[in-house]
């Protein structure tokens, strides 16, 4: 009983390999493993939402093996591996996508007993527009969600902790990158 108590605890440190060991196995990566993840990303990033680029997948599979926030398990190819990141990164971007669009067709029923098909198109391509422009800016697209499902600034800083300083800029931001591609009017 004892003996696998102490197991259990040992084991977790031996199943993940290190930050260093996994650069060490990405910088033995032959060309020919290099076109193969290509391949993989490049089809792994057809159709998914807000127009992701293959190489945007790929190197968010790296960053994630590099840091640890997903830890490469003994036994398992590298080029597996990566795979199966790459695969999960999919996955969420669809899930994502699908949530938002959900959340669209919500916000579009409360506002009109009527379901306004070309209505329903718009939003959910101005949707799809906005999180595109915001995709490598984690903090603006959490005030954008946060905005979106009705809550208040003062409940979007909280959930995010950010200072009201913090909360403005980024609001700014987000307003500034929107009058520069027409997605908003002018002042109200």
């Amino acid at each position: 009983m004892q003996r696998s108590a102490e197991r259990s605890q040992i084991q977790p440190a031996r199943l993940a390999r290190t930050t260093e060991q996994v650069a060490r196995a990405l910088r033995r990566l032959t060309d020919a493993d290099l076109l193969r993840l290509e391949a993989l990303a490049r089809l792994r990033a057809r159709g998914l939402p807000g127009g992701v680029a293959w190489s945007d997948l790929l190197n968010e599979a790296i960053r994630r093996a590099l840091d640890g926030s997903r830890p490469w398990p003994p036994g398992v190819p590298l080029l597996a591996f990566l795979a199966q990141i790459m695969r999960s990164i999919w996955s969420e971007l669809c899930r994502r996508d699908s949530l938002e669009r959900r959340q669209v067709l919500m916000a579009v029923s409360r506002d009109s007993d009527e379901m306004d098909p070309e209505r329903i198109v718009a939003a959910t391509q101005a949707l799809a527009t906005i999180h595109k422009l915001f995709t490598r800016d984690a903090a603006a697209l959490n005030v954008i969600a946060g905005l979106a499902d009705g809550r208040t600034a003062q409940e979007i800083r909280a959930i995010h902790d950010l200072s009201e300083a913090e909360y403005d800029t980024i609001r700014k931001r987000i307003r500034r990158t929107l009058l520069r591609q027409g997605l908003v009017g002018g002042k109200p």
